[in-house]
């Protein structure tokens, strides 16, 4: 029997750094928007806001972002990789400051599509950079602890942005983000290495025909339609999750902060794990063991009524674990499609597809579930998780279809740009 067990190769000290400043940059950018979750009730009562405006607040942001991945990936791959992060990430510094600084409805709605638009493009260039930076071999653990950041986020976003909400206004999370992103900003100016050996690759294209270029290749397009669909799912079950714990689980408004800590708490214990198991074991097989997991969870929790807290939290763990750990080794694998002239371009476009799908799936879940009051349970969430258990079925068929291009092309993507030496 062949041994699938591969020998993990280990990081240089700047490979840590670089793995440090990328993680804590996406905590940023993913606690900017996960703050918006506990600030709904604060910011709807302050401003008068009905649901319906509450959720073109969270969704202008989504869609600003998806648009400007498509917006940018002609541009991505012909400039220093680390001036477009330090661009885009000043750019959703002062957007996160304008959203601490608006008074208006409408103001607001303008200041999260401003940050959207600078801060929907960073993930995209944080996996080009670590594309760059780390063989195939390693980017199972990056992936691990970068994406750690959602765990965090959560762990600190709805408590931390609940509690400084509470003490002054809901103007201060954002404040407090936007200063925390500027310290990291000056880490990165400072200690980030430039990234420009992909400008070496002769590239005659203008930034639409580069786009084009990107969008035609047939293999490019696999990966992004196993993006699309795994942001599907994701984004369906999200905007409902709190509404449907409290009305038909019945847990209470103190109790969910502590739910969503737990199942943060369980996301940075299980990422890096996955993360290193991906390095050491085939990623596709990982991605459909976790698939799996996730399938049963879905359909499990979905179909609760009222439950103890205690078993509710587990369930909800069990979930997290399964859709987390699906999201290393397919964002490692899909990653590792492009060429490297065409990393930052195909980083854009799939960050875009990501953003726009999830708005999509937000908005379709939104004509499924019905509650007849504010106080009512919701109704047909269980529909949701079995749309969710389809999604998954058919996202194991186009992860193996990345799969297996990579296997068929393992040349095209082995090693980083650069070499241990260089970095």
């Amino acid at each position: 029997m062949k041994n699938t067990t591969k020998q993990a190769v280990p990081f240089t000290s700047y490979q840590k750094f670089a793995v440090f400043i990328l993680a804590i940059t996406q905590f940023t950018v993913i606690l900017d928007f996960m703050v918006m979750s506990p600030l709904g009730d604060i910011l709807m009562k302050s401003m008068q806001l009905k649901p319906t405006h509450f959720g073109l607040v969270v969704s202008a942001y989504a869609f600003s972002a998806g648009v400007s991945g498509l917006l940018t990936a002609g541009f991505a791959d012909k400039f220093d990789r680390k001036k477009l992060l330090l661009f885009f990430y000043t750019g959703f510094i002062l957007g996160t400051i304008l959203c601490g600084l608006v008074n208006s409805y409408a103001f607001l709605v303008a200041a999260r599509i401003f940050t959207g638009l600078f801060g929907g493009v960073i993930g995209s260039i944080s996996m080009a950079i670590v594309t760059d930076l780390f063989s195939m071999q390693q980017r199972g653990r990056v992936m691990g602890f970068i994406q750690m950041a959602f765990g965090a986020s959560q762990i600190l976003g709805i408590p931390l942005g609940l509690y400084i909400a509470t003490a002054w206004d809901w103007h201060a999370p954002f404040l407090w983000v936007a200063a925390m992103a500027a310290i990291i900003a000056i880490l990165i100016a400072l200690k980030l290495k430039p990234l420009t050996e992909h400008l070496a690759i002769p590239n005659k294209n203008s930034a639409f025909q580069h786009l084009i270029h990107t969008i035609s290749k047939r293999e490019y397009r696999i990966g992004f339609a196993a993006t699309a669909i795994l942001s599907v799912g994701g984004f369906m079950l999200m905007p409902f999750g709190s509404a449907f714990a409290i009305n038909n689980l019945k847990i209470t408004e103190q109790q969910l902060p502590l739910l969503f800590m737990i199942a943060g708490f369980s996301t940075l214990i299980i990422m890096p794990i996955i993360g290193k198991l991906s390095d050491k074991i085939d990623k596709f097989k990982i991605f459909t063991v976790a698939s799996i997991w996730t399938i049963i969870t879905v359909a499990i929790y979905t179909n609760l009524a009222e439950t103890p807290f205690w078993l509710v939290a587990i369930v909800n763990v069990l979930m997290m674990m399964g859709v987390m750990s699906r999201m290393v080794p397919s964002t490692a694998l899909v990653t590792s499609i492009p060429a490297k002239e065409d990393r930052g371009a195909f980083m854009s476009i799939n960050s875009s597809l990501q953003q726009i799908s999830g708005g999509i799936a937000a908005a379709f879940a939104g004509t499924i579930v019905v509650q007849k009051d504010n106080f009512s349970p919701l109704e047909h969430y269980n529909t949701l998780g079995f749309i969710i258990i389809g999604i998954s079925i058919l996202s194991i068929f186009l992860v193996s279809r990345v799969n297996q291009h990579l296997k068929k092309h393992p040349e095209q993507d082995s090693e980083p740009i650069l070499s241990v030496s260089e970095i």
